[in-house]
Formats: C-alpha cells, sequence, structure tokens
C-alpha cells in the first residue's frame, strides 16, 4: 500500500486515516452514553453501528490482496461515514448532541470523508499507471 511517511504501511494500524476513523467511534461511544434508554436499540446501536464500521472497512480493504478490493472497502468507510453524519443530525436535532460536541463530531465526520476521498483516488491511480 502506500506510504504515509516514506516508509512503507505495514499494517493498516500505520495508516492516519485508520486512526481517524478510531477516534471517531471513540467519540461516538463516548457521546451516546447520555442518550435516553429509550434509543438503545435506536439511534445508539446505529450510531455506534455505523461509527465501527469505518475504521473496520479499512482494516478488512487494506488486509485484502489487491487494491481495487481495499479501494471498495474505502467506499464502503465513505457511505457509513454519511450514514453516521445522517444519524448525528437526527440525534443534533433531537437534542441528544449538542454543541460544541455537535461540532467537533461533524468536523472529525469531514476530516473523514477528505481522508477517504483522497485514498480512493489515489488507489483507482494506482490501478491506472
Amino acid at each position: 500500500m502506500a506510504a504515509q511517511t516514506g516508509n512503507q504501511v505495514k499494517s493498516y494500524r500505520d495508516l492516519k486515516v485508520w486512526a481517524k476513523g478510531i477516534e471517531l467511534a471513540k467519540l461516538v461511544y463516548k457521546f451516546t452514553v447520555g442518550f435516553p434508554a429509550s434509543e438503545r436499540y435506536g439511534l445508539i446501536s446505529q450510531l455506534r453501528r455505523a461509527a465501527v464500521s469505518v475504521p473496520a472497512n479499512i482494516a478488512e480493504g487494506h488486509s485484502r490482496q489487491y487494491r481495487n478490493e481495499f479501494r471498495q472497502f474505502v467506499y464502503h468507510s465513505l457511505g457509513s461515514l454519511a450514514e453516521l453524519d445522517t444519524l448525528r443530525i437526527l440525534a443534533f436535532d433531537f437534542r441528544y448532541i449538542k454543541n460544541p460536541d455537535n461540532d467537533l463530531f461533524e468536523s472529525l465526520v469531514t476530516e473523514l470523508q477528505k481522508m477517504l476521498t483522497r485514498l480512493a483516488a489515489s488507489l483507482g491511480k494506482r490501478d491506472r499507471e
């Protein structure tokens, strides 16, 4: 896979985008602790599943044999991130998440979207080279 800082990436754990996904998942778990119990099988479950899916898909894709497979899993991560952002908006509208927590959440989602989009593009370029 691509080098991060001039060194070969040996594991998905070396990827900054994976680490940022882990950071976001931990944040989601932290934020959802304060949600009403009635949301246990609703928003809490959906938010947590979508958040965990982002770094999990990065890890699984990185472990695949071919770049195009990795790219497909990056797109799965982007889809999970879009789902997570939609759920974040609902949680904010329901006043389960307040500012500045919502702003932090939103900025992490935006940052990850940019990172994943760049990663997918770079994986696609290598297939054409």
